[in-house]
């Protein structure tokens, strides 16, 4: 897969601005589609869409085919005639104490669930033809929508329990129990597959408005799906659980750049022997559904296809794994025969191998650099400008990275020494966009920049800081306004500039 020399913005959805409280994907979405377009940027990349989970992560989620329905634009069902005008009262808008906005989860949740609600008690107002396409979406859906609208459901009367913690009949799927609890639970159930509808409806609308704009949508798939989750209930076999249905052992990676005991992740770990028996077709539909919403894919940890961190599952750090041989080449031939092709980014951070870079170079992915990354005095460090390949995204900085100012302000001295000497950096030029510069100046084919390095924000934007369960993913743009002027100039100019300028 050859990608264009271009570039993007890093930037996902919740942090954009508006008046319910988190970020969504109406008319604030489109507002930055345009502004993307004006900028010449050709990638908008964003987190993992699924519906969040423990911590508000989106890398721990509830399903790995949903969408997330706090992203729902409340006006479009207005439009659609699902709710009232005096439906729509605007969320309190929640600000940190240093005067930025932040999303507030559990007053956006409450929210758009009321608002699901009356669209659902509202349904037959619909249109016949959007009467029909909601039903041809259940139909066509229901191979992943059965399982995860019965699991939520069972998860509200259940009082939020994790599932192996149900009674044993829903615990185990048993059809006695499913059938029953189907039938008792048919309110709730339409309720969530009403939200996946109203997502995927406007999700797709929004898609084409920035496909039409020239501006391509990179999305994110975890590697992990969480164990508290329809995928894990619904296919326990392709997991490897104990008796009673939690992990035997976990994922996670071993001490590294972010934490002295590793990462422990705590998600379950595939069961590799019996997804090879299916031909991979849990992975093969999964690739499937995450490509017909986005144009590109990032695989989040792709090191873990060729060696995953294996830990005990009592255990309390990730000191005490073990590496474990992958599926590599068998299951990406099988994906690359179902799909067709293998439109994917690997995220290859961290400790990588000579037998991960193969297994990346053998299906032309083009893999990360992050210039935060680079100054540590070696000339050879592969995160150093000079260092980057046309077969790499080159990135200021991620979302589990500190901002550029933060890390800049942060960095010990002789890292701060090293970044000016190399970037020839002067009191004259912020740091933020030095690294800009420096990105859109490699040979990468593709370099992105978080929108928080654009705006010059410190540590109190961050999004997420690994290892950490609390205060992340929160951050949002108060005011997309504060993009137009001297930062679309200055982001337009080194666009054309660095020939990153769509054609």
């Amino acid at each position: 897969m050859q990608l264009p020399r271009s570039s993007g913005i890093l930037l996902h959805p919740t942090s954009l601005p508006g008046p319910y409280g988190i970020g969504g994907i109406g008319s604030e979405a489109r507002r930055f589609v345009n502004w993307l377009a004006a900028c010449g940027q050709r990638y908008w990349q964003i987190l993992p869409l699924a519906p969040t989970g423990f911590g508000n992560s989106p890398y721990m989620s509830y399903s790995a085919f949903a969408g997330n329905p706090l992203l729902i634009d409340p006006e479009d069902l207005l439009a659609l005639g699902l709710i009232d005008k005096d439906d729509l009262e605007p969320c309190e808008v929640q600000r940190a104490g240093w005067g930025q906005s932040v999303v507030d989860f559990e007053g956006a949740a409450a929210y758009k669930a009321r608002l699901i609600e009356t669209a659902l008690g509202n349904v037959d107002r619909l249109d016949d033809e959007g009467k029909v396409d909601y039903e041809e979406f259940c139909a066509a859906e229901g191979w992943w929508l059965d399982d995860y609208a019965l699991f939520m459901a069972l998860k509200e009367v259940n009082g939020d329990l994790p599932w192996p913690q149900w009674a044993a009949g829903v615990a185990l799927r048993e059809p006695p129990a499913i059938a029953a609890h189907t039938r008792e639970l048919q309110q709730r159930i339409q309720f969530y597959r009403l939200g996946q509808y109203l997502f995927a409806c406007q999700w797709a609308a929004l898609k084409r408005y920035a496909n039409d704009r020239g501006v391509h949508i990179l999305g994110d798939l975890p590697i992990y799906v969480s164990a508290d989750s329809a995928d894990v209930w619904a296919h326990p076999n392709l997991f490897r659980l104990d008796a009673d249905g939690n992990p035997a052992v976990v994922a996670g990676v071993p001490p590294d750049y972010f934490s002295a005991t590793g990462q422990l992740w705590g998600n379950p770990l595939y069961d590799w022997d019996a997804m090879a028996r299916t031909d991979y077709r849990w992975w093969i539909n999964r690739f499937r559904r995450a490509l017909a919403g986005v144009d590109l894919v990032r695989i989040d940890h792709f090191r873990g296809f060729e060696s995953f961190w294996e830990v005990p599952a009592d255990e309390k750090t990730a000191i005490n794994g073990r590496w474990v041989e992958g599926p590599g080449y068998k299951l990406f031939d099988a994906v690359e025969r179902g799909l067709g092709g293998l439109p994917l980014v690997a995220e290859d951070l961290g400790i990588i191998t000579p037998a991960v870079e193969a297994l990346r170079d053998h299906y032309g992915l083009h893999g990360m650099r992050v210039l935060q990354f680079a100054f540590d005095g070696d000339a050879r460090n592969t995160h150093l400008p000079h260092s980057c390949t046309r077969t790499s995204i080159v990135y200021t900085g991620t979302h589990d990275n500190d901002t550029t100012v933060g890390w800049f302000a942060t960095a010990p001295d002789w890292v701060r020494r090293n970044a000016r000497d190399y970037l020839n950096l002067h009191d004259s030029e912020p740091i933020h966009w030095a690294l800009v510069r420096a990105a859109l100046a490699t040979v990468a084919n593709v370099a992105i920049v978080p929108l928080q390095d654009l705006l010059g924000l410190g540590t109190e934007a961050r999004m997420n800081t690994p290892s950490t369960a609390e205060g992340n993913w929160s951050w949002r743009c108060t005011d997309l306004g504060a993009l137009d002027g001297e930062i679309r100039n200055r982001l337009s100019r080194l666009t054309g500039l660095y020939g990153r300028w769509p054609a």
